[in-house]
């Protein structure tokens, strides 16, 4: 009855399995995406007007397998519920109409929400602080009316607030104050009203307050002093009535830009003497009063706008200290006394810099000197007393009315050269190393939200080197090619962006660019301020970019569908087998809990008791959890000697036979190399597996190329790690006993200890070395079912299932892609290697290098890019070995700036069994002639499993 029961168990099981499998394979509404969000992407759609149709993808098929427009997905594996979500919505400038859908609120896992440049009314739906995880709020540019819901208040990860440039009206929420990770709040031009609330004093990431355009009343908050990072406060056209501006802003040392124009303020002019790095100042168009405070500016100070108040006295002589002084403008105050002659002697005016000083209509009488100013320096005078005193030097040059000129401009694309062909709309690459050269560019319409400077033209190169450094681009493939000052003061520009000596992009980099722009990922600049994406247009490759499918199910749906058939049919295998297992286990000898299973005596592991384990992980407390997956969780202990370790504890239903167990203890108790991640100790009793490993404080190496890393790793660390990697799965190949192949080479194996010394780590899929045939030499490879992690898998193992040393080269040669460039193996479709190859290809290489990175040696990083490509090769022969791969990385850290010379005793390719004592980096191969003398060596062929130390875990705690 026993027996039956079971097969009715293994029955209903694969009833329930093959009828989610038969499922799968619908093509009718196949959906992998939360179902959940997938009606509330149809309900923000339905309340949008497309007159353009940009958005009838939307209605067809799945929205992250069957790739609706403008819809970006989080990658399959970093979701834990089996349903894919939605990562960002980007509707920049589709010409859409309608409202906001409160069923936004149900994309709960979003990051960026993006609607800017449309004509969107209606208020914004209090369902958007349901979505914890956004991190960009885009929604300027719209017809957006309604008050501010204090939901948003209370958004965690809420990095930007974009409403700027709606009809946005009520006070500000209190709840703001709780918006911990905000750095910047661009609500200008909208017409919000009330008080400033003081309580946003207490924002600690804020960076840039933007309030200008508003209605905003009452009183300044001396408050906003206290903010710890702000950079910019700009809250000009707003009615302050009789508030006078707290002198405690005079003493905000991290101010870049004070702006208050014409916010109705009376009182004094602070003195902004404590403000070392104030660049811009704007208090014009108010009622202050008294005289201009005569302490010294900051240094780099570029421009100070005092006019059209109720100034008086004298003209300060600290003006003339201020070399970067672009305008002066003092106009429409009462100030008296002499008109002054040095205030541009301190003044860097070379190359196309310039200097005005607007002093007009005040009550100056005359000259103390004779003004002599250089060409560039404009002095205006007119409307005070000194233009009508007879006798003084010749001023009336001075005296003239000066109409305001809007600064605008263009590039000179003049050259010699014939037209471009018009095959296609090819346009001349103004300063490209190669002559004529023409290419197809990207427009770009970008604005400048709050500059620090008034005049643009001595900041042109300035500006191009800096944008194209943030958009991974050389200088020549970025032009400016017309700019014009607005009303703000804001700076639009249009922008080139030209491919790098070939004739256009490719769709990845096209899609590259536009990601860069539109996830504000150009870092910040503290002269050119804040910048907006006014629209990103393509152009001509509007027509190679990803378009929405048409059919239902679209290719990678069907790949998603045989994965999930592959997995259900893992997954019905194990459930079987461990029905099985269970069955078996009530009749076996286990009542004894405390006895051992096996009997283990192995030199340098020690056997743990079950109490010590759990003593020292205060009975495995949550509190000492530092990550878990599928094999189980991962304790951080403290042994009696005081050793810190790492505890994996397998959980109930993944535990491996007691052989199995044991061959992996005695496997890894043979690995002693400073590189491999030390296996100190293992317990077997009362129902437990656990194994005990150094701990590595730094965690793994994915934590820190990932975008959240708190400090990136510069090219030198980068180097280091693939250098400390590299060495030891050489020593797994070559000179361990017996050798070992490790099939799962990838980044979040390779772990980092307290001085970031990299230790390969999760020998769970690892092979050993193939038996030796008759005439005594091995067949070079292992014929196995195809395991490891989807991106670094071998593509040659992957289609004959022949594990080989190069199998681990393709996967290392993965993971120094990731040093490279920052990226996952695969995103969002993206596979890296073909993404490097094709910038490679291309003579791009420097656009794909992690910006994070910091300065780098183009030589090296060259040379390292492409040894990663080299290890990347699809054939397995053409791909180097691991010595050879060593080799080279010893020489490139030779060759990198900052680096000091390897110390002999890690200098050879191997660091432990090589008899080489060569400092100079050459290595040795003694590993060829220990493989062939392993005739009389027994290797056994079996697979090893288990150990799997932090692979595949999600950490609930950071290991640092």
């Amino acid at each position: 009855m026993g027996q039956n029961m079971l097969w009715r168990q293994v029955f209903l099981l694969c009833s329930i399995i093959l009828s989610f499998y038969f499922a799968l394979l619908q093509p009718a509404n196949a959906q992998v995406t939360a179902p959940w969000e997938v009606d509330a992407l149809k309900a923000i759609r339905g309340s949008l007007v497309d007159p353009l149709g940009r958005l009838n993808s939307w209605n067809r098929g799945d929205p992250c397998m069957g790739n609706w427009s403008h819809v970006i997905c989080y990658n399959a594996s970093s979701n834990i519920d089996g349903y894919l979500h939605i990562q960002e919505i980007q509707l920049l400038a589709l010409n859409l109409s309608g409202t906001l859908a409160p069923e936004l609120g149900q994309l709960s896992q979003m990051r960026i929400m993006d609607f800017m440049w449309n004509s969107i009314s209606g208020s914004i739906p209090k369902e958007v602080g349901n979505i914890t995880s956004l991190e960009l709020m885009l929604l300027n540019g719209n017809q957006l009316n309604g008050s501010l819901p204090e939901e948003i208040g209370f958004l965690p990860n809420l990095n930007r607030i974009q409403i700027d440039q709606n009809h946005i009206s009520g006070p500000i929420p209190k709840s703001f104050a709780n918006l911990n990770k905000t750095k910047h709040f661009h609500m200008n031009n909208n017409s919000l009203s009330g008080q400033i609330p003081p309580e946003l004093s207490r924002l600690p990431s804020l960076v840039h307050l933007l309030l200008d355009n508003n209605n905003l009343s009452g009183y300044i908050p001396p408050e906003l002093s206290k903010l710890p990072k702000v950079l910019i406060i700009q809250l000009d056209n707003n009615n302050f009535s009789g508030s006078s501006i707290p002198p405690s802003y005079g003493n905000i040392t991290t101010l870049l830009k004070l702006s208050l124009r014409n916010c109705s303020l009376e009182g004094p002019v602070p003195d902004v003497s404590g403000i070392p790095q104030l660049g811009y100042l704007d208090l014009s168009w108010n009622q202050l009063r008294g005289p201009i405070p005569s302490s010294q500016f900051a240094s780099n100070i570029t421009t100070i706008n005092l006019s059209h108040n109720r100034l008086n006295g004298s003209i300060p002589g600290s003006f003339s200290g201020l070399p970067n002084l672009q305008r002066l403008s003092l106009d429409n105050n009462n100030l008296d006394g002499s008109v002054p002659s040095n205030i541009w002697q301190n003044v860097d005016l070379s190359g196309n810099r310039s200097l005005i000083l607007d002093f007009q209509n005040n009550t100056l009488t005359n000259l103390s000197t004779p003004l002599l100013p250089p060409a560039n320096v404009t002095i205006l005078l007119h409307g005070n007393p000194v233009c009508t005193v007879q006798n003084q030097q010749n001023i009336s040059q001075y005296c003239q009315s000066a109409p305001v000129v809007a600064q605008e401009g263009s590039s000179d694309n003049s050259t010699l050269c014939g037209p471009c062909s018009t095959d296609a709309p090819y346009e001349r690459v103004p300063l490209s190393p190669i002559p004529c050269f023409c290419a197809i560019p990207v427009y770009v319409d970008y604005r400048l939200k709050s500059p620090g400077f008034s005049n643009y033209v001595p900041y042109e190169d300035l500006f191009q080197k800096y944008l194209s450094s943030g958009l991974s681009l050389l200088s020549y493939q970025l032009e400016v090619s017309t700019f014009m000052w607005e009303e703000g003061p804001r700076l639009k520009m249009s922008l080139k962006l030209f491919p790098n000596n070939i004739p256009f992009f490719n769709a990845s980099e096209v899609s590259r660019l536009r990601g860069m722009f539109t996830g504000w990922q150009i870092p910040d600049s503290d002269i050119f301020g804040p910048y907006e994406l006014i629209n990103f247009n393509p152009g001509w490759y509007n027509n190679i970019l990803p378009q929405g499918t048409k059919s239902g199910l679209s290719k990678g749906a069907i790949v998603g569908v045989v994965l999930a058939a592959f997995a259900a049919a893992a997954i019905l295998s194990s459930l079987i087998t461990i029905i099985i297992l269970r069955r078996r286990s009530r009749h076996s000898s286990s009542k004894k809990r405390s006895a051992k299973r096996i009997s283990m005596k192995i030199a340098g592991v020690k056997d743990f008791t079950f109490e010590e384990l759990s003593h020292c992980t205060n009975d495995f407390d949550d509190s000492t959890l530092i990550g878990q997956g599928g094999y189980g969780k991962v304790y951080r202990g403290l042994l009696a000697d005081g050793t810190v370790v790492a505890i994996k504890r397998a959980q109930e239903g993944s535990l491996q036979g007691s052989k199995e167990f044991f061959t992996e203890i005695e496997l890894m108790s043979r690995l002693h190399h400073r590189n491999l991640v030390s296996l100190l100790g293992y317990c077997d009793e009362e129902d437990e597996q656990m194994l005990v490993y150094e701990f590595m404080p730094n965690g793994n190496l994915r934590d820190h190329l990932s975008a959240k890393a708190k400090v990136p790793l510069d090219f030198p660390m980068r180097l280091r790690i693939a250098l400390g990697s590299s060495r030891g799965i050489l020593y797994l190949h070559t000179e361990a006993d017996p050798p070992i192949y490790h099939r799962d080479v990838k980044a979040s194996n390779i772990l980092l200890d307290s001085k970031f010394v990299a230790k390969v780590a999760d020998f769970g899929l690892s092979r050993l070395a193939p038996l030796p045939e008759t005439e005594g030499s091995a067949p070079g490879h292992v014929s196995t079912v195809v395991k490891g992690t989807p991106g670094y898998l071998d593509p040659e193992y992957f289609l004959t299932h022949k594990l080989t040393d190069k199998s681990d080269v393709y996967s290392l040669g993965v993971v120094f892609l990731e040093l490279l460039t920052g990226m996952q193996p695969i995103s969002h479709g993206r596979n890296i290697v073909r993404e490097v190859l094709s910038a490679n290809q291309s003579g791009m290489i420097f656009s794909v290098v992690d910006n994070r990175m910091g300065s780098y040696p183009a030589e090296c990083v060259e040379r390292f890019a492409a040894l990663a490509l080299r290890c990347c090769k699809d054939e397995t022969d053409a791909r180097p070995s691991m010595v050879e791969v060593v080799r080279e990385l010893e020489a490139i850290w030779q060759m990198t700036p900052g680096t000091e010379n390897i110390a002999s005793s890690e200098s050879g390719v191997l660091a432990m069994g090589s008899s080489s004592s060569n400092t100079t980096g050459t290595p040795t191969a003694s590993s060829a002639s220990r493989m062939a003398s392993s005739d009389d060596r027994y290797i056994s062929s079996m697979e090893v499993s288990g150990s799997n130390l932090l692979s595949g875990v999600v950490p609930s705690i950071n290991p640092r």
